[in-house]
């Protein structure tokens, strides 16, 4: 019994030594596992956000496309209204999923942006839809949709801790009235 007890303290400092490195193994797994799932709500995030902002810019391009028709934007590629109506109607559909799906994943500020975005975008619709040809209103509606698409992007590079990006805005040629 005696040599028993002269091991004990080296047994016990075995086993504590064997229980210290499982829980320090298990810590940095746990750790190792939350940075991964955030990895992959940050990814899918931003495939969400991405994806919101191209179908909203599909409308964007159309709406230029018609107001163009109209003479009212200098697009250089003019789609009549009725031959935009089927591919508005498209894109509004496609637009919806991709709403939804950032309304369930999206932070509060981005789908705040998100929803500021997509109420200019559908003030340029309607402008178009009442066939109005006024190139001054249209470029106000045109500012501030793309205020808007700026919103939206500020707010997802600050959910995603992104640096800040390029403003998008490209000094275009304005429309002369004939």
């Amino acid at each position: 019994m005696s040599a028993f007890i002269q091991q004990l303290p080296a047994l016990i400092g075995v086993v504590i030594g064997a229980l210290g490195s499982y829980l320090a193994i298990v810590r940095g797994d746990r750790a190792r596992f939350r940075r991964e799932q955030t990895a992959r709500w940050e990814e899918r995030r931003l495939a969400v956000y991405a994806d919101y902002a191209r179908s909203l810019k599909r409308s964007v391009t159309l709406t230029y496309r018609v107001a163009s028709h109209l003479g009212n934007d200098p697009h250089p590629h003019p789609l009549s209204p009725e031959e935009a109506e089927p591919l508005l109607a498209e894109a509004t559909l496609a637009r919806d999923p991709s709403g939804e799906t950032l309304i369930l994943l999206g932070s509060p500020e981005v789908v705040e942006r998100a929803r500021a975005w997509v109420v200019r975008v559908m003030e340029m619709e309607q402008f178009l839809r009442d066939g109005t040809r006024d190139p001054q209103a249209w470029q106000t509606l045109l500012e501030r949709q793309r205020a808007g698409r700026e919103g939206y992007y500020a707010a997802v590079r600050d959910d995603l801790a992104l640096p800040p990006g390029h403003s998008a805005r490209w000094p275009l040629s304005p429309v002369h009235p004939t």
